[in-house]
């Protein structure tokens, strides 16, 4: 029998502890001397939850194995009526989903191909009034769609391979025949009908990776109504049969290429009604079929990207129409989805007071709040809040800034004034008074990195008129800096005074709108993918988080809403477990923290809520005979 060297070409080796794993270990076997035991680094196959998309919808076109799991669109779809069709597209980064450009026309069940800066869309059913089964091809360059050769038989439920200059559109339904073997080619300005499937189907999962190299999978025909077991594969001139499916599945959704895709979701079931949902995976190597860890969630009519080791599954129809994302990896690694948890509650609920902005998930303050105003002070140590020293007013509606032991507390309304311009130092112990602002304000945005740079902006004056004043302060005075570009109170704020965020607010409206300041002027940033007003910030200029908050009108109706931006543009987080609005927050975007608020029904909360962003971790396996 050969041995371990001979096979791998290395010795076993050992160690004192497990080394410090990377890729290069896959595969290799060492002895733990500490434990007595051999270990290696193998492949696990999993998926894990990430951030919803901003519409749960089904029926959406999207790209299967021509995009990648950081890199994905999903345009059109179906949503409950009303509208029904929708023309809505979202791009997903890899952390969370943005809005993009819309396509022309609301349209669900169309095909899809290409990447999220070079789409390629056609076919589907638009709403009635309309030719229903559409041939109209949309070409998106990531930031506005525009017209295309048609389809020569305008179907829905029809699949997309390859990309925006070299696409494959196959099968479908139209009025006279739901299931086809149609097949066409995409040359960037028009179709021409190519070679025909074997089997007539729609509802079928494809992939593949360019024009000369897909598959199908499953799918139906009607009348009668059949689900269907085949795989058929493409070759750029001819379909062939491959391996028979392990179930009749159809509506299910597919990623990867022609010899390594993954297929996962959709009905099962016997080749006729009736149907269930499912969960499974299968792994397709081109010729066999093996099972491969399930869906959390059963899901038909989805969408999908990526290859067959790091695909990612979204939207669709659970048990309602979802928004859901689930990304599956083939990896050394553990992943660990991004989520937030349970933190210790404060002892006394309030709102609308000041918090330490550049604090951390472990260190941060809590001063103040109403109304009734009050001055309480509470610090938190990661697990718990504690008491501190109360500040010298009782003040609600007030900015805050700074950190743990360098805070800052200004503006905000007083039982004897709704508009102050007091200004309180922490120390970490106590809290001392600073300078005056220069114009009196309450729901004022702050933000800062210490007592010494902190940053004042919007908020409302005595007289309820909604405030575009910006004022900085140094650790003794307040100077006036460059205002903000429209009026507005109620702002979700980040940053520091020379790299400050804004985003959200309200004044007549509440706004979508995101403003950044470069420590003398603000520019407008990328718009939030939901309007609200009263939202928590942490992080920084480039990468800030917005949770809670309320939206879309006065009188405010709280949301769990959590998204990120880059600098850029704003995606999707793990959703807050209470909505809430007026809350308060601290740490950064991959560890924030968020507390208070009030909830739907306005009550006070103490809550407070941790988030963690994903984390990726190497685990050495014990090796053991079975």
């Amino acid at each position: 029998m050969a041995t371990y060297e001979e096979i791998y070409g290395k010795r076993v080796k050992d160690f004192d502890s497990d080394p410090t794993l990377e890729s290069s270990y896959e595969g290799q076997v060492w002895y733990d001397k500490s434990t007595g035991v051999l270990k290696s680094v193998v492949k696990l196959d999993a998926w894990v939850s990430s951030s919803n998309a901003i519409q749960a919808r089904d029926e959406i076109a999207s790209q299967g194995g021509s995009g990648t799991q950081n890199a994905a669109f999903a345009a059109g779809g179906f949503i409950n009526p009303p509208p029904g069709a929708t023309a809505l597209t979202e791009n997903y980064n890899g952390s969370g989903w943005s809005a993009g450009a819309n396509i022309p026309t609301a349209t669900w069940a169309m095909g899809g191909a290409g990447t999220t800066t070079a789409s390629l869309v056609f076919g589907g059913l638009a709403p009635s009034g309309s030719p229903q089964y559409r041939g109209e091809t949309y070409e998106g360059d990531g930031s506005s769609y525009s017209d295309g050769g048609d389809l020569n038989t305008g179907r829905y439920q029809v699949t997309g391979v390859g990309t925006q200059t070299a696409g494959l559109a196959f099968a479908g339904g139209y009025p006279s025949n739901f299931g086809t073997t149609l097949t066409e080619e995409y040359d960037g300005s028009s179709w021409t009908a190519v070679n025909t499937m074997g089997t007539a189907t729609y509802l079928q999962a494809g992939t593949g990776t360019s024009q000369t190299s897909a598959v199908s999978f499953g799918g139906g025909t009607f009348p009668p109504t059949v689900q269907l077991n085949v795989t058929q594969e493409y070759d750029g001139t001819n379909w062939s049969a491959g391996e028979n499916l392990p179930a009749h599945l159809a509506t299910g959704a597919a990623a990867g290429s022609q010899t390594a895709s993954l297929l996962f979701g959709g009905l099962k079931s016997n080749g006729s009604p009736p149907t269930s949902q499912v969960t499974e995976t299968f792994k397709y190597d081109g010729t066999n079929f093996s099972a491969a860890p399930a869906l959390s969630t059963a899901v038909n009519s989805q969408g999908s990207s990526g290859s067959q080791s790091a695909a990612i599954s979204f939207l669709g129809l659970a048990s309602a129409r979802t928004a859901a994302t689930e990304e599956f990896t083939s990896s050394i690694n553990t992943i660990t989805a991004a989520a937030w948890a349970s933190g210790g509650n404060l002892n006394t609920a309030r709102r609308a007071g000041a918090n330490s902005s550049s604090g951390t998930q472990s260190a941060s303050f809590y001063a103040a709040g109403g109304p009734p105003q009050v001055n309480n002070t509470e610090e938190y140590d990661g697990s718990s809040w504690s008491n501190g020293n109360n500040t010298n007013n009782s003040v609600g509606a007030v900015g805050g800034a700074g950190t743990l032991t360098s805070g800052l507390l200004f503006g905000g309304e007083t039982p004897g004034t709704n508009a102050a311009t007091i200004t309180e130092e922490y120390d970490g112990t106590n809290w001392t008074s600073g300078g005056t602002l220069t114009t009196g304000r309450r729901a004022l945005g702050g933000c800062g990195v210490s007592q010494n740079a902190g940053l004042g902006f919007g908020g409302a004056d005595s007289t309820n008129a909604v405030l575009t004043a910006t004022e900085e302060y140094d650790g003794s005075s307040w100077t006036n800096g460059g205002s903000l570009p429209v009026a507005k109170r109620s702002m979700g704020a980040c940053g520091s005074q020379t790299a400050g965020l804004g985003f959200g607010g309200y004044a007549a409206t509440i706004f979508n709108t995101t403003e950044e300041y470069d420590g003398s002027s603000w520019t407008s940033g990328g718009a939030l993918p939901v309007a609200k007003s009263i939202s928590m910030g942490s992080g920084t200029q480039t990468a800030a988080l917005s949770s809670g908050g309320a939206t879309p009108t006065y009188p405010y109706s709280p949301i769990t809403n959590v998204v990120g931006y880059d600098g850029t543009a704003w995606s999707t987080r793990p959703s807050l477990a209470t909505a809430r609005g007026q809350l308060e927050g601290d740490g950064t975007q991959a560890a924030a923290l968020a507390f208070m608020g009030t909830n739907p029904g306005s009550a006070y909360l103490s809550a407070t809520e941790e988030f963690t962003g994903e984390t990726i971790t190497q685990v050495a396996k014990t090796l053991s005979s079975s």
